[in-house]
């Protein structure tokens, strides 16, 4: 399956695609390993304009240094265009990742399901009497923390209720 990589905006056409031999290397999991690192550093662009508009002053009457200002507006508005060209990696990435995989017979399953759907049933091995008997023990416990949890929920709700009454009666 002989397939170019996606044309990367801003490159030059000779560091956009490897040399015709390496087309056959490409798989869609490299594709994926690729835009794993796009989303990684899309999330780190992103921390940087956080960043850079955390630092920056409101104007509030109080003067700053026009230069400043021009400097971190330079740096906001690199940001947001490697950040559009990030996403646009992206988009290219995904697009030529369904495309290699469209002739793959099996349908990816939700993870969750829709309400009104009908769950799959997964096939599983019969398990021991020690696990059956482990698992009933762990469920359990877990019914009696829940149990215990939704008593002191119930008290921390009444004692607030009280507390308010209390608060509303001194005014």
């Amino acid at each position: 399956m002989a397939a170019p990589l996606p044309q990367l905006a801003g490159l030059p056409p000779q560091q956009q695609q490897p040399p015709p031999g390496a087309l056959r290397e490409i798989s869609p999991v490299f594709l994926c390993r690729i835009g794993q690192e796009t989303v990684q550093d899309i999330v780190t662009r992103t921390m940087e304009i956080f960043q850079i508009t955390r630092a920056t002053q409101l104007p509030n009457g109080v003067t700053q240094s026009h230069a400043v200002y021009q400097d971190r507006f330079g740096k906001l508005q690199e940001h947001l265009r490697q950040l559009a060209l990030l996403f646009r990696k992206l988009r290219l990435l995904y697009e030529r990742c369904v495309e290699m995989t469209s002739d793959l017979q099996e349908v990816p399953t939700e993870l969750v399901p829709y309400v009104g759907e009908e769950l799959v049933s997964v096939r599983s091995e019969p398990c021991s009497p020690g696990v059956i008997q482990e698992r009933q023990e762990v469920l359990e416990k877990v019914h009696q923390k829940n149990q215990e949890m939704k008593v002191l929920m119930d008290q921390m709700r009444n004692l607030l209720w009280d507390v308010n009454a209390m608060l509303t009666l001194r005014k």
